[in-house]
Order: structure tokens, then sequence, then C-alpha cells
């Protein structure tokens, strides 16, 4: 089923799929240098608001995959089309039991009016102050920006990085990656 939505969503140019080899590991392409935190890492707990008046932490979905989605910036069109396409097969991270969360320097304001306007139905945190602060612990700052690398991590039920991926940071990485990343942990489980 997810290689024929990709398929479609590839057909009407929604996403640009990135290169997945066989083997689940980081990958990262651009000549910008990421240090991204490699597949094995623990992932580094944290808590972000994702509303004026709620945090949500990493820690909350231990026991289930997490996607964490850094992204630059809200209203760029490349992070737009990027968290559409995750809006719209959001069915398919859910039948896999993963949790996905949207993370970047916005402020949570501006997360808000994002969210009401592109009907975004995951959470949108804001790695806003101290600026930054989480996308330097997972590797993907970009200080002379200010802003996030455009990376995909797929954290395990045990809270270690199963696969990670940094995308040029104008280019949308789609989600067959992410996918890819999900099931393999998912017949890791059901083969136990």
């Amino acid at each position: 089923m997810a290689d024929k939505k990709m398929e479609q969503l590839a057909i009407n140019n929604i996403f640009t799929p990135m290169n997945n080899e066989a083997t689940i590991d980081q990958r990262h392409s651009g000549n910008h240098k990421s240090t991204a935190l490699p597949a094995g890492a623990v992932a580094p707990d944290f808590t972000l608001k994702s509303t004026p008046d709620q945090t949500v932490s990493l820690s909350e979905f231990r026991g289930q995959p997490v996607v964490l989605a850094f992204y630059p910036a809200d209203w760029s069109p490349v992070c737009g089309d990027q968290m559409a396409l995750y809006n719209e097969i959001l069915p398919e991270f859910q039948e896999l039991r993963a949790e996905l969360i949207g993370i970047s320097v916005d402020g949570v304001w501006c997360h808000t009016a994002f969210v009401r306007d592109r009907k975004i139905r995951f959470p949108l945190l804001a790695d806003f102050e101290p600026k930054g602060a989480v996308a330097k612990l997972y590797g993907v700052y970009r200080e002379a920006d200010g802003t996030s690398e455009r990376a995909l991590f797929v954290i395990n039920p045990e809270g270690i990085i199963h696969w990670s991926y940094v995308s040029p940071v104008g280019v949308n990485p789609g989600a067959e990656g992410i996918l890819s990343a999900l099931e393999e942990l998912q017949n890791k489980k059901e083969a136990k």
C-alpha cells in the first residue's frame, strides 16, 4: 500500500523520493557538513512547546517508534510541501504505530497559524528558545542560517535512533526512507 501511495505522490510531484538503499543507516546529502546523530545513538530527550501552554517530551512516546522531522521554517515552500505530504500519509505512519513530530526554530504562534492554515494533524514543536537547542542536541542546527537542517530521525521504541537522513535544505526528502525504516522496525518486532 505504501509503495502505490508513494508512486502516486511522485507522479503528482508532491514529493521527491530519496535514494533509499537496502541497508537502513544514516544518509547525508549535499555539500553541507552535518554532524547529525547516527543510527545506533541514544536519542536525546527533550521537552518543547506545542502550543503556548502545552509541552511535548520525547520520553512520552517511549515504547513506540517516533519520527522526528526537523525542518527550517513553517512558511517556506519546501517545508510546506514536506509537512503537507506527511499530513496526507499520516494514516500510514499510524498503521506502523509511529508518532510523527515536526520540529523547527519557529515560535509557537507561528506554528499555531501554520497548523491552522495547512490543517496539520500532528504536533509541530517550537525549538525557539533557546533557539535551536534541540536541533543542536541532534547535530542538525545550521548556525549560519539560524535554522535546523532538513533532517529525519526514526527512533525505535527503546529510544535509540534506528535511521537518520539529512536532506539538502532546498530538497523535500519525501517519506520513502521513513516508511522503509518503520517497516523494518515492525518486521524486527514481528520476528521476535
